[in-house]
Parts: structure tokens; C-alpha cells; sequence
């Protein structure tokens, strides 16, 4: 069951001009890291952790006030002078106004509050998650007429243009497209996809948020695009394909092991290999084979690990241990690596015990304070209220 909608509402104005409040999911990916921008498929869902926005045209040609509850800080802007911002999340937000201008002449000023329930640098994705939820209420707010997917591509671009990090399509459709109770199969190359009805019963999705970071994740992530398209270019070239990993077969990485040399060679076939975990999962899910998902879980954070090097010593160890325990069917790091969540398939009458057995052992393992938390398939950005 979703808890998408706040209680009460999170953020009040003080005058009556008119005001849209908007929740916006933070995300999963049951499997398919790092393939979205390599023309994969990949399998996430909104999830029920949002981020809360209030937004009122305050009047101003150009000003914008946002002001961020949990970071207790002030961004104020003008839309005729768009700069990178002084504080991390300040270019989230102005890169969504920016893209929007662009496309739009109709944004004026407006006043904005935020409030995150989405765990920040856990994997789950809040920056989609606030970028998607601004640029959703400045549509419904000023009556821009975007549709989904140019708000999903509006935050994408924001994260390219001035956040600089060169993510996929992935992270920013989840969090508008989701839909309570489904995961989604999307096809990155053809952006075509599906819902899957998802039936995890009588097992749980469990986040273990290592609470670490090791400041890797934005400049390897670029790193790892860099590297996969080398690869790319060179395999193009050998065997006279189309230029997209979904033309490459593991024969053929196998037989250019050394024009491609190592590491492009593990980055290459983490690609193609994950690619079809993803379709088999998608399968297993459809027929509710709970188990086989699982292992396809495990394999994929071999893969990451292994191949794609993105994991860290705190992931490696969750995942590890989490092979100990006979009611968790899967288990693999999620997101961009380095740091964040492992994501757990876990029988609900493990959990309490599994949760304390984990958290003693990472303390020492560690010295480090494990977090965690549950989560469902949930909708995606919507309006809470408007008035």
C-alpha cells in the first residue's frame, strides 16, 4: 500500500494567491544499473518516500524564491540570469528553470517551499526526484502545457546542463511515470515500455543505506559513459554494426578480447550481460517466479562489482552478508554506486532479526551506523492539492 499523500499539508503561504502542492517519488531499479545510458532496459519503480513541493506565482516578472526545509536555506533567483548555484542542490533546481525557459515563455516568478521525506545519497534517486516534482508544479502552476515525457527530458537535461552529471532517461521516468503497486520495463533506446503488476508477497523490499559516499559517484559515472563508448566505438568498427550496445553479442566481445583490452572488455559485457538479466528478470516477475529474480539480483551485483566497478567495501560486505540468510532470496547494490543502498528481497518474517543481525555486524565491521527502510511500488509526481 502507497503512502503517497502527506497527512496534513507540509508547507502553508501566508497569502491566498493561488498555490499547487505536488509529491514526487524517489525511485528503485529492481535491476539494470548503468545500462540506461547504454541503450538497455531497465526495471525501476516510483517508490513512497517523496519529495513535497508548494509552489505560488508570487507576482515578479522574473524573482523565484525557493526556499529547501531540510537544508534551512534560500535559493533566490532571476529568470533573466540564470548562474550555477552556491549549494548542491541549487543547480537541480536552477537547471529546471533554465530548461524550462527555454522552452517556454510563459514562466514568471513564483515562490517554491521544499520538504524531502526521499533519503538523500541513499540511490533512490531524490535529485529526479526534485527535479521531476519542480518541473511538474511549474507546468501545472503556469498552465505550460508540457507533457510527461518532456518533463521527464527537462530533468534530465538540467542534470546534464548544470549539475554535470551525464545520467540516462531512467531515474526521472520512474519518478513521473510510476505507478502504485507495477514496476516498469522501459526500453531506453525506444523509450516504449510497460507496466508490470507486482506481487512480491510474502517478501519485502528492504533498503540497507550504507550511509556512506565515497565521492566517486559524479566523476566515475561520467568515467564509466566515457569508457563504455570507447568500447562501443571500437566493437562498431570491427564488426561493421550499427553503433548501440543492443547489436553486440558476447561472441563478439569475446572475439575483440584484445583490441578491447580489460577493462573495456568488463565494461562491455557487464553491459551486454545485464542487459538480458533484465528482460529475464522482467519474465520472472510476470510469472511470479520470486526465486529466480533473486538470483538474477545477486548476479547483477557481481557484474557491478566485478566488471563495472562501481560498488564499495560497505556494499561488497551487505551484499555478502546478506548470503547468509536462507529468507532473502536477492540482494545488490542500487543506483550509481560507490555508496548508497543495497536493495533486499526478504521474507517479511526475517526481517526484524535480519535487520538487527545486520546492523550489529556492519557496526563492526564498519564502525558505521546502519540505516534502512521498506518500500513499495508507488505513483509517480502528481498534484496533492491545488487551490
Amino acid at each position: 500500500m502507497s503512502h503517497q499523500n502527506p497527512s496534513k499539508p507540509l508547507q502553508k503561504f501566508t497569502d491566498n494567491r493561488p498555490t499547487v502542492q505536488i509529491s514526487s517519488p524517489g525511485r528503485i531499479n529492481l535491476i539494470g544499473e548503468h545500462i540506461d545510458y547504454n541503450d538497455g532496459f531497465v526495471l525501476p519503480a516510483a517508490i513512497d518516500k517523496c519529495i513535497y513541493l508548494a509552489l505560488k506565482a508570487n507576482g515578479h516578472e522574473s524573482r523565484c524564491t525557493i526556499r529547501s526545509e531540510g537544508f534551512k536555506n534560500t535559493l533566490v533567483v532571476g529568470l533573466d540570469k540564470l548562474g550555477q548555484g552556491t549549494e548542491g542542490w541549487h543547480n537541480y533546481v536552477i537547471g529546471v528553470i533554465a530548461e524550462i525557459n527555454k522552452l517556454s515563455g510563459k514562466l514568471r516568478g513564483f515562490d517554491c517551499n521544499i520538504e524531502s521525506k526521499v533519503p538523500i545519497g541513499s540511490g533512490v534517486s531524490s535529485s529526479a526526484a526534485l527535479e521531476c516534482g519542480l518541473a511538474y508544479g511549474l507546468n501545472v502552476l503556469f498552465g505550460l502545457g508540457l507533457d510527461k515525457w518532456e518533463l521527464i527530458k527537462i530533468g534530465q537535461r538540467a542534470e546534464h546542463n548544470f549539475v554535470g552529471t551525464k545520467c540516462g532517461i531512467m531515474d526521472q521516468f520512474a519518478s513521473v511515470m510510476g505507478k502504485d503497486g507495477h514496476t516498469m520495463l522501459l526500453d531506453c533506446r525506444s523509450l516504449d515500455f510497460k507496466y508490470i503488476p507486482t506481487n512480491l508477497e510474502p517478501y519485502r523490499l528492504l533498503l540497507l543505506n550504507t550511509n556512506v559516499s565515497h565521492n566517486l559517484s559524479t566523476g566515475e559515472y561520467n568515467v564509466r559513459r566515457e569508457q563504455c563508448q570507447k568500447g562501443l566505438t571500437i566493437l562498431t568498427k570491427l564488426f561493421n554494426i550499427k553503433p548501440s550496445f543492443r547489436n553486440v553479442t558476447l561472441k563478439m566481445l569475446d572475439e575483440a578480447k584484445e583490441e578491447l583490452g580489460t577493462l573495456l572488455y568488463d565494461r562491455c559485457s557487464y553491459v551486454v550481460e545485464e542487459t538480458k538479466r533484465v528482460l529475464d528478470a522482467a519474465e520472472a516477475l510476470e510469472a511470479n517466479n520470486l526465486d529466480r529474480m533473486g538470483q538474477l539480483m545477486y548476479e547483477s551485483h557481481e557484474g557491478l562489482s566485478s566488471k563495472y566497478e562501481v560498488s564499495c567495501p560497505e556494499l561488497d560486505f551487505l551484499v555478502e552478508f546478506s548470503n547468509t540468510e536462507p529468507q532473502i532470496l536477492g540482494t545488490r547494490m542500487m543506483g550509481g554506486g560507490f555508496g548508497g543502498c543495497t536493495l533486499n528481497l526478504i521474507h517479511k518474517d526475517a526481517l526484524e532479526r535480519f535487520i538487527r543481525k545486520v546492523t550489529q555486524a556492519y557496526k563492526k565491521e564498519f564502525d558505521l551506523d546502519l540505516s534502512y527502510f521498506q518500500t513499495v511500488p508507488s505513483q509517480g509526481t502528481s498534484t496533492v492539492s491545488r487551490r
